[in-house]
């Protein structure tokens, strides 16, 4: 199988397939990444150790700090204590919400986010309502889009005046080449 076909169909594996975490399995939060396919994990309840990425992973899916992953457990590890077996997506957390398996401890963490970011989120909400009522046609929703953070914002608007002037000045340098 080529290197193309198999990021395919593990891509493809990751994102459709909906996994519930068997009794030995856990979800657990990468809290970064110790190089080396190594990622520091955090558990509903607090502990901290490393996971490993298995290679079938490895190039082909990437994991950042606040992902939610399935892990198993390594009983014999001595600093790595477990190897993921599944990257969780938001549809998958939703699905796994849904079924009642979501652990408790990252419930919290949830609801503490969105408390901090409701405000935010009300402006933006506001501002695409208005939108959709103005442009009813687009249904393109962007609110999955990554937002880089390492960037200003910036805000373009257009201004009638200098439009206008800029409409005047070339009509005058016309005037003036045909003279």
């Amino acid at each position: 199988m080529s290197k193309a076909t198999k990021r395919k169909h593990v891509v493809k594996e990751v994102l459709e397939d909906y996994v519930t975490p068997t009794e030995d399995q856990h979800i657990m939060r990468v809290s970064g990444s110790n190089g080396n396919n190594l990622h520091e994990a955090v558990s509903d309840s607090g502990e901290r150790f490393l996971v490993s990425m298995p290679t079938k992973y490895r190039k082909n899916i990437w994991i950042k700090r606040g992902d939610f992953v399935i892990v198993d457990p390594i009983k014999e590890g001595g600093k790595v204590k477990g190897e993921i077996s599944f990257i969780l997506y938001r549809d998958h957390i939703q699905y796994l919400r849904k079924l009642g398996v979501w652990p408790e401890g990252f419930q919290e963490d949830r609801t503490s986010s969105e408390k901090n970011e409701g405000t935010q989120k009300e402006k933006s909400e506001r501002k695409t309502e208005e939108e959709e009522e103005d442009d009813s046609d687009s249904e393109d929703d962007d609110s999955d889009l990554f937002v880089n953070t390492n960037r200003a914002t910036v805000l373009y608007s257009e201004s009638e005046e200098e439009t206008d002037e800029g409409d005047d000045n070339e009509e005058e340098k016309e005037d003036e080449g045909r003279a």
